[in-house]
This record gives C-alpha cells, sequence and structure tokens, in this order.
C-alpha cells in the first residue's frame, strides 16, 4: 500500500497485540482504538492510543489526516458502532476478524451460542451493507479454532481444566475434526489483507495447519503440560449435571452441553483459498508453555 497507515480496533485484544507486533515490524503507523484501559501501556512512536471511553472518537481525531486501511480485532458485532469513526477517517479498505463458529453453533442445543453466531452473522451482513454504500473494500478473517499464549477461550480453557482436575472428560469417542490455528498466524492473515489492497471484497475461512480428532487434540495439551493422558468417556446425561455444577464454580460458566455435543461433530473448513490468495501458511498445532495458562 501507498500509506503505510492503520486504524486498529480491538487493539488491546489477544489478536490486536499479535496484530500490532506484525504492523509494527513492516514500519506501519497505528491509531489504536480500545475499550479498556491505555493508561499502562508502554508507548511506541509508532502508536497513536484513543480509548473510546476517555474521548469523543469521532470529534478528537487529526483533522489533517486520513485513514484509509483499517482492521478490527475486535468482536464484529460492535463494529456498526464505529461505522461514523470510519466515515469520520474516510474509511477506503477494512479488514474484520469473524469466526467459523458462524457456521458451527447456529443450531446450537445452547441458546447462548446460538446468539453468538446470530451476531456475527448479522455483523457480516451489516458489514457488507455499510461497506457497499459507502464505497469501502472489505476483507472478512474467519479463523477456526484460535489458541495462543494462554489467554484464548479453547485451548486455555482445556488446560486450566486438567491442571484443577488432573482429567478431562469426553463424551463418546471424542473424533470430531479440529484446526486449532494459532492467534499469531491469525495475525499474519491479518497483515496480508491489508497488504493485499487489490483483493475483491470477500470472506475468507482461516483453518489451522493440522485437523486431527477432538480427543487427540486433547491429548496433546496434556503432553505440553508434562502431564499423564487421563480422558474418561462420561455419558451425556452425565455431562449434563457434570456442566450444573460447574456453573458455580468461577472460569467455568460458560461451559454447556453442547460443547460436549460438539466433540463428535467435523468442525473443518477449507481454507485453501486462504493459502492462496494472502499466502497463508499455518503452524501445525504444537504448543510449546507458552501458548499455556500461568499458573498464577
Amino acid at each position: 500500500m501507498s500509506e503505510q497507515r492503520v486504524g486498529l480496533l480491538g487493539a488491546t485484544s489477544l489478536t490486536g497485540e499479535c496484530a500490532i507486533k506484525k504492523l509494527i515490524a513492516h514500519d506501519w503507523r497505528i491509531t489504536a482504538f480500545s475499550r479498556r484501559s491505555i493508561a499502562n501501556i508502554t508507548p511506541h512512536p509508532q502508536i497513536t492510543w484513543r480509548q473510546f471511553a476517555t474521548i469523543g472518537a469521532v470529534k478528537d481525531r487529526d483533522e489533517e489526516n486520513e485513514i484509509h486501511a483499517w482492521l478490527c480485532a475486535a468482536p464484529i458485532w460492535v463494529l456498526p458502532e464505529h461505522f461514523d469513526l470510519l466515515s469520520a477517517y474516510n474509511a477506503r479498505r477494512i479488514v474484520v476478524l469473524s469466526s467459523t463458529s458462524r457456521f458451527t453453533k447456529a443450531a446450537s442445543s445452547d441458546p447462548h451460542e446460538r446468539r453468538i453466531a446470530q451476531q456475527l452473522i448479522e455483523g457480516e451482513a451489516r458489514l457488507e451493507t455499510w461497506a457497499a454504500a459507502h464505497g469501502v473494500k472489505w476483507i472478512i478473517l474467519r479463523p477456526t479454532l484460535i489458541y495462543g499464549y494462554g489467554r484464548d477461550k479453547n485451548i486455555a480453557e482445556i488446560a486450566r481444566f486438567i491442571r484443577r482436575f488432573g482429567f478431562f472428560p469426553l463424551l463418546g469417542p471424542a473424533r470430531g475434526l479440529r484446526q486449532p490455528v494459532h492467534v499469531e498466524d491469525v495475525a499474519a492473515a491479518c497483515y496480508a489483507a491489508l497488504e493485499a489492497a487489490n483483493l475483491p471484497s470477500r470472506a475468507y475461512n482461516l483453518s489451522g495447519g493440522e485437523t486431527l480428532t477432538y480427543r487427540v487434540m486433547v491429548e496433546r495439551v496434556f503432553t505440553a503440560m508434562n502431564r499423564p493422558v487421563r480422558t474418561f468417556t462420561v455419558p451425556l446425561w452425565l455431562f449434563r449435571i457434570a456442566t450444573w455444577g460447574l456453573k458455580w464454580l468461577p472460569g467455568y460458566r460458560n461451559w454447556t452441553t453442547a460443547m460436549a455435543e460438539r466433540m463428535n461433530r467435523d468442525l473443518n473448513f477449507d481454507g485453501s483459498e486462504a493459502k492462496q490468495d494472502l499466502h497463508f501458511r499455518p503452524r501445525p498445532f504444537k504448543l510449546t508453555t507458552s501458548d499455556l495458562p500461568s499458573q498464577s
């Protein structure tokens, strides 16, 4: 791109932080927006920080500058709240993170998961409608199962359960296929989509570099933690009782029987188009200690 400047929404999210490292390494100037406090963030000469809670985002922009390229690492359903901001900065292109959960959770037995899927679907549709009306090109990236640095809500949750209870429950054979994708690879795809200015507006699935069963995925977590593999096959009725009990424990309130039901469903997606257009080359699922949650 001719102008190495980007507006970043969701800058303090895990993917946002990884994207910032990638952008800085390639000499981009970043105007980073976040809902979270930025008081303790270390200043960087390439980053201008903005916090929505303390500024009038549209009024406080630099009138002498425009930001044509944008990346949204915040949940896609909050993006419409910032359409006026994007217009004020004369946005021309935007890369947005969604999720393959829009497909996998749409028919979930859990109403909360169905709402998430609907929010993703509606967020994508509203982006497309707004972008068409304002002449903005868009790229939607839909990662599969994001993990990394012990801060995700997927692999890190499995590791925390193992650390606390010493085992992990599985429903039946747990042969449903998974494609875990590291957050650094997702950030690399975001950067590639920003760089590829000539791509038409469209969506890409971001699949991890390895397809494996849910059971094998869990076993890899045990191995990364240097623990013996202790998995137990339990019936669905027992999962229902267990998840009801877990709701009373901090950190497990979002566990549902729908999570168990998906253990035997294939949630794999074709990521060949991202490989072709974005040169997406995700790593295989090989956990390191840095990908595990801290013990504090």
